[in-house]
C-alpha cells in the first residue's frame, strides 16, 4: 500500500478541482437539502424520482468546460443524503437507471472527464434518508426526525451498514480506476467506527489502494499517527483556514477547501449570488499560498445543464489560468511573510508575487534583495527590471528589500497580476 506522501503528490500539485452536487433536488430548484429542510416524507419526494429525465446532460461538455477552467481534477455526487444513485447500484431501485433519464449517470461521467485527462472522483453520502434501516426520529438532520410516527421504528443500522459498504464496493468495482473518494459526513455520534470505518477503509483500499480519500468518515486527522480512517486530507468547508492546516507535530497536512460559486451546492433556480471570477482567481492563490487546493462547485439543473452564469466564470478564471497556471500548478507557500499587496506561492527557485493591490509607486518584496535572479510578468513573459528606484534608495538598506516598478497607475491585470520571481538561491 503506498504511503499518504506517494497517493497525495498528484493532487498536491494539481490543486484545482471542481465539484458537482446533482440529482433529484435539481427539479425543485432549492438546494441539494430540500429533503431536510421542508420535512418532506419520501412519498413527498417522489415525484422528482418519477420525472427526472435530464435530456441535455452531457458530461463531456462539463468535462471541457473544466478542463478550459484549469481545473484537473473533478467530484460528483454518486449519491447524496436523500439517497439516490446516478449509478447503476444492484442493491436498491432507487437510482437513475429506474427514471426517465434510464441511464447510468456515473459510467458517462468517469468515461467522458477520463477522456479529457482529468482525474476523477466520487462523493458518496455515508448519510441515507430513503433508507428504512437509517435512524430517522430524534436524529439532527432527518427529514423525519420530528414524525411521531417513526419514533418507535425498529431499525437494523449493521443491515445499513452492510448496504453502504456494499455500493461503496460498486462504485470502487464496476468504474476503473477512481482518484478521489469523498465521503459526506460524520456528526454527532454517527462517526468513525458507528460506520465500521477501519473496515471499509480496509475494503478500499485493497481494491483501490492509491485513491484519495477525505476526512469525513471521522478521526482526527491532526494526530501524529492518526486512525487509518481519519482520510488523507483535511475539507474545511465554505472558509479559508487562517493558516495552512497542520496537524499536532506542526507538519503540514493536506488540505481542500470545498466552496460554492453562489450560496447553494445542489441546483437553486433562484440564488443569483454568484462569486466574482475575481474573487474564485484570488481564493485559488490564497488556498495555494497556504498549501491547500480549491475545490469550486457547480449545481447543473434538471436537464443537466450547467448554469450559463457558472460556465461564465469559468471561462473567465480559464483566461488567467492558461496565462498564469504556472504559479498555481505545483506550487504551495512560500517561507515570506504575506505581502501588505497580494500573496506569494512558490514552487522551488521560482516566487510567485500575486499582486491584487497596485497602491502608489513601485512593488516593495521584503527581504528580497540581492536574492532576484530574474523578474518577468508571467501573464506574457515580459522583462521586469529589480532596480532601487531614486525616492526609495534612502530605505533599502535599511529594509533589504527589492523593488519592482510596474508602469502605469492601473494593474496590468486587476484580478491578479503575478510576477514570476527566479531566485539566485532558495
Amino acid at each position: 500500500m503506498s504511503s499518504r506522501e506517494e497517493r497525495v503528490k498528484w493532487f498536491t500539485d494539481d490543486r484545482f478541482g471542481l465539484f458537482i452536487h446533482w440529482g433529484l433536488y435539481s427539479i425543485p430548484a432549492k438546494g441539494e437539502w430540500i429533503r431536510s429542510n421542508e420535512r418532506l416524507s419520501i412519498q413527498e419526494y417522489q415525484p422528482y424520482f418519477e420525472e427526472f429525465n435530464p435530456i441535455y446532460y452531457n458530461p463531456r461538455e462539463w468535462a471541457k468546460a473544466a478542463k478550459e477552467a484549469g481545473q484537473k481534477y473533478v467530484v460528483l455526487t454518486a449519491k447524496h443524503h436523500d439517497g439516490f444513485c446516478l449509478f447503476d447500484s444492484q442493491l436498491t431501485d432507487y437510482k437513475a437507471t429506474n427514471t426517465p433519464a434510464n441511464r447510468d449517470l456515473i459510467k458517462e461521467y468517469v468515461e467522458a472527464f477520463r477522456e479529457e485527462g482529468l482525474k476523477v472522483g466520487l462523493y458518496y453520502s455515508i448519510i441515507d434518508w430513503s433508507h428504512t434501516d437509517f435512524p430517522k426520529f430524534g436524529d439532527r438532520i432527518h427529514p423525519m426526525r420530528d414524525h411521531k410516527a417513526f419514533k418507535d421504528e425498529k431499525t437494523n443500522f449493521s443491515r445499513y451498514i452492510s448496504y453502504f459498504h456494499g455500493q461503496v464496493k460498486e462504485l470502487l468495482t464496476n468504474y476503473g480506476k477512481i482518484d478521489v473518494l469523498w465521503f459526506d459526513f460524520s456528526y454527532d455520534d454517527m462517526t468513525g467506527e458507528k460506520w465500521e470505518a477501519t473496515k471499509l477503509v480496509e475494503m478500499i483500499r485493497s481494491i483501490q489502494p492509491d485513491i484519495l480519500i477525505d476526512n469525513r468518515l471521522g478521526g482526527n486527522i491532526m494526530l501524529s499517527e492518526p486512525e487509518v480512517y481519519a482520510g488523507d486530507f483535511y475539507s474545511p468547508e465554505q472558509i479559508i483556514p487562517v493558516g495552512g492546516i497542520v496537524n499536532q507535530d506542526n507538519n503540514p497536512i493536506p488540505w481542500e477547501a470545498c466552496i460554492t460559486l453562489n450560496d447553494h451546492w445542489g441546483y437553486h433556480s433562484k440564488d443569483l449570488n454568484y462569486k466574482s471570477p475575481k474573487q474564485v482567481i484570488r481564493t485559488l492563490v490564497e488556498c495555494v499560498s497556504k498549501s491547500g487546493n480549491l475545490l469550486l462547485n457547480v449545481g447543473p439543473n434538471a436537464k443537466g445543464e450547467i448554469p450559463e452564469q457558472s460556465l461564465d466564470i469559468l471561462k473567465e478564471v480559464g483566461k488567467w489560468m492558461k496565462q498564469n497556471g504556472a504559479s498555481i500548478y505545483g506550487c504551495k507557500a512560500s517561507n515570506l511573510p504575506k505581502p501588505e499587496w497580494g500573496r506569494y506561492t512558490q514552487k522551488g527557485k521560482y516566487l510567485y508575487a500575486h499582486v491584487f493591490d497596485r497602491g502608489i509607486g513601485p512593488i516593495y518584496l521584503q527581504g528580497l534583495k540581492g536574492k532576484i535572479k530574474k523578474a518577468r510578468l508571467l501573464a506574457d513573459g515580459s522583462e521586469l527590471k529589480v532596480e532601487v528606484p531614486w525616492m526609495a534608495e534612502q530605505y533599502s538598506d535599511i529594509q533589504n528589500g527589492a523593488f519592482i516598478t510596474l508602469q502605469g497607475a492601473r494593474l496590468p491585470d486587476e484580478f491578479d497580476t503575478v510576477i514570476e520571481l527566479e531566485l539566485s538561491k532558495h
